[in-house]
């Protein structure tokens, strides 16, 4: 009976590890509030964010900042490249934007302020499709691959996932004996 408990003990373990690599996120643009802003450096840029985070279908994008002043365009990779205003796929200006990514590929966004995304007020989301949610084999293509700039070299997870699979597999096959 002992064995019996044991081994739906770690089932359950596995079982919440697994869901917890399925749940969306909600992940604030920046990591920080006042991310939403003309960057002061390259390095301070939203590009740069983006290439050193995995975003899955399902996550969604949260910007905060002053709806009076400025807002957020999600775009065409053209209007991405030209910093094109007028035609955008859709128009945020409520200082609280929350956007789902619904499927993968490449998602661009730019300020609606003059002046802004010429100067820097821009990013490119890559979202992983599903067929890559678990395996971390495969890691998102870097954001400036869109864009035509440089890439920052993409990290993997593959071995991480892999020693949990052994160490959930471990733990459930002792739990047997």
């Amino acid at each position: 009976m002992a064995c019996f408990q044991r081994a739906v003990a770690c089932a359950l373990v596995l079982m919440s590890f697994f869901v917890g690599l399925s749940q969306a996120k909600d992940l604030l643009v920046g990591g920080k509030t006042d991310a939403w802003k003309i960057p002061s450096s390259e390095s301070d840029s939203l590009n740069k964010w983006a290439e050193e985070a995995r975003f899955l279908v399902g996550d969604s994008l949260a910007w905060k900042y002053d709806g009076q002043k400025d807002s957020v365009l999600q775009v065409t990779k053209e209007a991405y490249a030209s910093c094109n205003t007028t035609s955008p796929i859709e128009e945020y200006k409520d200082g609280n934007t929350k956007v789902k990514l619904d499927r993968s590929g490449p998602f661009y966004f730019i300020s609606g302020a003059e002046g802004h995304c010429e100067k820097g007020q821009k990013f490119v989301v890559v979202v992983l499709s599903q067929k890559h949610r678990h395996t971390g084999i495969s890691p998102a293509p870097s954001p400036a691959e869109f864009e035509g700039g440089p890439a920052v070299a993409p990290t993997s997870s593959a071995y991480t996932l892999r020693g949990g699979f052994l160490v959930g597999f471990g733990v459930l096959v002792l739990g047997l004996f």
